[in-house]
């Protein structure tokens, strides 16, 4: 198999190394990421200057781009051979339930299905990820290398991606591997108001909200009981459930007055 490899945490980051290692021992990786962390960038690209691409003495590709614009490069005539699977991560901590809106580690996977190639995004869900180093990912990065190992058994529908969150840990202390849906975060702490030395006012972006909904079959209560989890994510955003409410609003909102 042919691997393109990305994220959003930057090249440098452990979990992208560790999964490196992973893919490699299943086949041809190619890896393609940001030169810095783009955490929370979404699927934004970048339309108001040229992407630059710089190897490293490791072979990886380096790019000063968002997790979406390395996928979509690569995939449009950065790559003389297009990858048979995209993989997003391992992300430095978890993107459950609404964090998906969110995430560039989600973000590079869709882009992958966008343009037609299959895609996971995996994650790590620990705490203060970012300053683990490259063994702590190891485990997520095993655990992702036996579902790849079945790949050949899922044929996924067009614009699927696979979101993977594996819990901390040894492979020991993982209970298996769970079928899942989104969870859903309570809203966000406050925005913080502060000021800089300078005396002007600025703003940090307060945390994420805690759970809302992690009821059994969710992501978050997948995780919380050692569990993997995988949810299937499809692209098309469209709320079918109520099509019927809003086409009778619509009716009535323009119809003729008498």
């Amino acid at each position: 198999m042919r691997f393109l490899l990305s994220n959003d945490d930057g090249v440098q980051a452990p979990g992208l190394a560790a999964m490196a290692e992973v893919l490699a021992t299943l086949g041809q990786v190619t890896v393609v990421a940001p030169d810095m962390e783009r955490s929370a960038f979404s699927s934004a690209l970048t339309l108001d200057r040229p992407l630059r691409v710089h190897r490293l003495s490791n072979g990886f590709l380096s790019v000063n781009g968002t997790p979406a614009d390395c996928v979509h490069l690569a995939l449009n005539g950065l790559l003389e051979d297009m990858p048979d699977i995209i993989v997003s991560g391992i992300n430095a901590g978890a993107n459950l339930g609404d964090d998906v809106i969110y995430s560039g580690t989600v973000a590079a996977a869709m882009e992958g299905r966008f343009l037609g190639r299959p895609s996971i995004a995996v994650s790590l869900v620990a705490e203060r990820a970012k300053s683990l180093g490259i063994e702590a990912y190891r485990p997520a990065a095993q655990q992702i290398g036996r579902l790849l190992q079945s790949w050949s058994g899922l044929n996924l529908p067009p614009r699927t991606v696979l979101n993977i969150n594996v819990p901390d840990g040894d492979l020991a202390s993982h209970k298996g591997v769970r079928l899942t849906r989104l969870g859903h975060r309570d809203r966000g702490e406050d925005v913080l108001r502060l000021k800089d030395p300078r005396g002007n006012t600025v703003y940090w972006i307060g945390a994420s909200g805690e759970p809302l909904d992690h009821a059994e079959g969710t992501d978050f209560h997948a995780i919380r009981q050692g569990f993997v989890s995988v949810t299937p994510l499809d692209s098309d955003m469209t709320r079918y459930g109520v099509m019927d409410v809003v086409g009778d609003w619509l009716q009535a909102a323009t119809r003729p007055a008498t």
